[in-house]
């Protein structure tokens, strides 16, 4: 439960938990408290959407969306962390890991809070597009909040940097956007997470269009056009 701890602590004093990412304050046991906590929050999502299949499909969706998020964050954080410390910035890679880690942390709790919503419409629904639909949108909502508080940190981070610093919050507006297109384009290539009702279990499935045409889709079968 003591990881659980670190979460509750950034929910009740986000301010002070960022204060001491900035002053490098036990910068080890929050970056694995958030890790322990995130991953089991976004693994009991993951299993809500798997069940729209098969067991099969809940269970390794539990393990899928735990991995797209932590993917995202080892493929996108180098260039963040690098990039900064070339044009300026005197924070530690530890600092830059934390507050990236406190952003996943709480995209995942966000979701955690909507677990009930989705669970409430796969069991109520039958409309499996407007359960996928659903729970994009969610997705997107909470991923947008949280890379928000990230931007937010980021700017607290930065304010005793200031060579630079002009430069670092354009660098981190271009990465914002590349890290939201890289977690998408990696969520199509790890597909399925839900699973299609009535179809044999899948593990992966081809590559084949893209994330952004697919939505479209979904959208015109749920307008009926």
């Amino acid at each position: 439960m003591k990881y659980f701890s670190v979460v509750m602590y950034l929910l009740r004093e986000r301010k002070q938990f960022l204060e001491e990412i900035r002053e490098g304050v036990k910068l080890k046991s929050k970056i694995f408290g958030l890790l322990i906590s995130s991953t089991v929050f976004f693994a009991i999502y993951g299993a809500i959407l798997g069940a729209s299949s098969t067991w099969m499909q809940c269970l390794v969706s539990a393990i899928k969306l735990p991995a797209l998020y932590l993917l995202t964050l080892i493929i996108c954080f180098p260039t963040l962390y690098f990039f900064n410390v070339m044009f300026g910035s005197k924070r530690t890679f530890e600092q830059y890991l934390t507050l990236l880690m406190t952003a996943m942390a709480m995209i995942s709790i966000l979701l955690f809070g909507f677990a009930p919503v989705s669970l409430f419409f796969l069991i109520s629904s039958t409309d499996y597009t407007f359960f996928l639909l659903l729970n994009i949108a969610i997705m997107a909502i909470t991923g947008f909040l949280g890379i928000s508080f990230f931007y937010q940190g980021m700017q607290s981070l930065s304010e005793e940097d200031g060579e630079g610093k002009e430069i670092r919050l354009n660098i981190l507006r271009f990465w914002l956007g590349l890290y939201a297109f890289v977690g998408t384009q990696l969520g199509w290539t790890l597909r399925p997470f839900f699973g299609s009702p009535g179809k044999a279990f899948e593990l992966f499935r081809n590559r084949e269009s893209n994330f952004y045409l697919s939505v479209w889709d979904s959208l015109r079968h749920i307008g009926g056009f």
